[in-house]
């Protein structure tokens, strides 16, 4: 099974999750995201169709690694 071509990294210990993208093979670190808003943001820079919907409609294009999707930060325990 190929990997989703939008990776969303494992939460890191300061909060954010790092976006990278697949293309042609190639991986490019788009950003570290906080919120949706800022996953969203990075995918219209580059020019994703209807980047809103791929991430609140929980596409499969997109890979959610380590905690919950849409979770940006640790839970506090």
């Amino acid at each position: 099974m190929e990997q989703a071509p939008i990776l969303v990294q494992r939460i890191s210990p300061t909060g954010g999750r790092r976006v990278v993208i697949r293309i042609r093979g190639v991986d490019t670190v788009l950003g570290v995201a906080f919120s949706d808003a800022d996953l969203i943001e990075f995918l219209r820079r580059i020019e994703i169709p209807e980047p809103d919907e791929l991430v609140l409609g929980d596409s499969e294009v997109i890979a959610w690694q380590g905690g919950r999707p849409h979770q940006y930060e640790e839970d506090d325990e």
